[in-house]
């Protein structure tokens, strides 16, 4: 085998990856935000979870673009792990539907031969200033590459008769009972780990099947070590998430696993059944049965001994997949158990919180999902302000020196916080902006990109009230009971704002943003509140009857408030402008 052989073989398994990755991107693109609202709703129940799954993964052909959307939505709290396994579940029947593809339109005709006028098509689709005719062509294009790169590698592997050497390599492989099973599951799994793509490896599996490489039993043992190794995919997405996140990947990791048990376990009886339903269905030779050989495909030519072969190994991938969920799926609740078992919380629940929440595995197959998860955070983000400015109420309110300092340590811990998740949600918002995106969907990045800014600012804000309440305490300045009491009544006006723009944001989300009055009618107060105290402080300066530092520090504090007062109109007006349909 020369070394432009090897290229070429390389190339065109790097063709077959980029064409199922272009394929399923647009495949994903043209459904949209319909994805989510499916993955969302149509999972009550585990029956309905494993459907969904399965739908999805048939649709967009990547059982680890549906695992990866599973475990992104488990870690923004949208499903919950026992509605996650179910999807899970759905989603590895559904992956089989690649493995017939190839083999009905790959081996039994030559899809190649109509990939290239295909091409065409994709090209003049995706050149169109619409978006959804653009994603359709990136499908076709996708299309095209998948069965140029399959046509490709079959015609770039070694010819049996011209080196039968490699045979032999192969055959000495196949030559040690069930350790060779065991040998051929874990060189699958270690292919499906390089490539990241069962998709790739079954189609390699089926090509060295069809060539007379391998015997039948050794490439179910092959697609039994695919199974396992898919599970890595949604495992490192998983591994930046939450411990939910990491939970549901682990279940997809217990899955496949224990199928795997089980398929060994009975691994000759079920090659039979599997060998029996091609026969019963198709009408090919038994590809289980004693005695029954691959033929090495010559000019072309199709051998019924090499359809029944690969008919044979997607049955086994399809009835491996759907009866190891028709046994797990009464189980799903022990094994949301296990899983919580398995994987342990972290220690310091308290650094949890402050984590980002929604958006730690990384963004999701379309721009208009990643927004949603985007703006999930940015809620998120507006609950953990809130929580910050409570803590300066606490701070005014307290007396005691110890007492104080600790929160001044909250303040300032909060401000760093919200200089961290404005950094890290701007960071993800460029990731997504630099994909194609609709111009509503451009519209809304924009806004959120102000919206952080405005955030980031609040929490500015409360690390500023703290230093100007410590260098009050450093002059040794009091406030009397007045004072205290304005100050409690414009930081409850300041929490009663927040209120009022976590309602919207969360209106925003929801597609039922239609005014922010509310919020207008908030900021009006909190400028009047602080008209009204600054008026009243001037006029006991001007009697004399109040400190002069103690009332520039009390009115710093008013003014401290009142700015955060603008900020929070500022985020309603951004989603304003840019999630209310006009």
């Amino acid at each position: 085998m020369g070394i432009l052989q090897v290229f070429t073989l390389l190339g065109a398994l790097g063709m077959f990856l980029y064409g199922m990755n272009l394929m399923s991107s647009g495949l994903q693109k043209a459904a949209g935000e319909k994805l989510r609202g499916l993955l969302s709703v149509m999972t009550s129940n585990p029956f309905k979870g494993v459907m969904t799954g399965l739908g999805v993964t048939s649709i967009i052909q990547s059982s680890s673009a549906t695992t990866v959307m599973v475990v992104s939505f488990v870690n923004a709290g949208l499903l919950t792990l026992v509605q996650a396994i179910g999807v899970i579940m759905g989603a590895n029947i559904g992956t089989t539907v690649t493995a017939w593809m190839v083999s009905w339109l790959g081996f039994k005709a030559d899809i190649s031969i109509l990939a290239v006028p295909l091409m065409l098509f994709g090209f003049l689709f995706s050149n169109s200033k619409r978006d959804k005719r653009r994603h359709i062509g990136e499908l076709i294009v996708g299309f095209s590459l998948l069965f140029l790169g399959l046509s490709f590698m079959k015609n770039s592997v070694p010819d049996l008769n011209a080196s039968p050497e490699v045979l032999d390599f192969v055959t000495s492989w196949a030559s040690h009972g069930f350790g060779s099973v065991l040998l051929f599951l874990a060189f699958g799994t270690l292919l499906t780990l390089v490539l990241q793509s069962s998709s790739a490896t079954m189609a390699i599996t089926l090509i060295m099947l069809s060539m007379g490489w391998i015997p039948f039993d050794m490439a179910c043992a092959m697609v039994l070590g695919e199974n396992i190794g898919t599970t890595i995919t949604a495992n490192i997405a998983a591994s930046v998430g939450n411990t939910q996140a990491k939970r549901a990947a682990m279940s997809h990791t217990l899955f496949n696993v224990f199928g795997v048990i089980w398929a060994l376990i009975l691994f000759k009886p079920f090659l039979r059944v599997v060998g029996f339903i091609t026969e019963a269905l198709f009408g090919l030779p038994n590809p289980a049965a004693d005695g029954f050989v691959v033929s090495e495909m010559s000019d072309g030519t199709v051998t019924p001994e090499s359809t029944a072969a690969l008919y044979g190994l997607s049955m086994l991938h399809t009835l491996f997949n759907t009866i190891n969920t028709f046994i797990l799926v009464w189980f799903t609740q022990w094994m949301a158990k296990a899983v919580c078992w398995i994987v342990r919380p972290a220690k310091h629940q308290e650094q949890e919180e402050y984590r980002l929440k929604y958006i730690s595995a990384g963004p999701l197959a379309t721009p208009e999902l990643s927004v949603e998860q985007a703006f999930n955070e940015i809620i998120h983000f507006a609950q953990i302000s809130k929580k910050g400015a409570d803590y300066t109420k606490q701070a005014i309110n307290e007396a005691d020196t110890d007492k104080f300092e600790a929160l001044r340590e909250k303040l300032v811990k909060y401000e760093e916080i919200s200089d961290r998740i404005e950094y890290e949600i701007a960071t993800f918002l460029n990731g997504v902006s630099a994909e194609e995106v609709s111009e509503s969907t451009s519209l809304k990045i924009k806004a959120m990109y102000k919206i952080i800014g405005e955030l980031e600012s609040l929490g500015d804000s409360g690390e500023t009230i703290s230093r100007i309440l410590s260098r009050k305490n450093i002059h040794k300045k009091r406030f009397d009971a007045s004072a205290i009491k304005n100050l409690n009544t414009m930081a409850d006006a300041v929490s009663a704002a927040y209120d009022v723009m976590i309602a919207n944001l969360n209106a925003a989300h929801r597609g039922v943003l239609t005014d922010i009055t509310d919020a207008y009618n908030a900021e009006t107060f909190l400028n009047t509140l602080r008209n009204d105290f600054r008026d009243a402080v001037i006029e006991e300066l001007e009697n004399g009857d109040n400190n002069y530092q103690t009332s520039v520090y009390y009115m710093d504090i008013i003014n401290a408030y009142e700015r955060m007062g603008d900020f929070m109109i500022n985020v309603s007006q951004d989603l304003e402008r840019g999630f209310v349909l006009k």
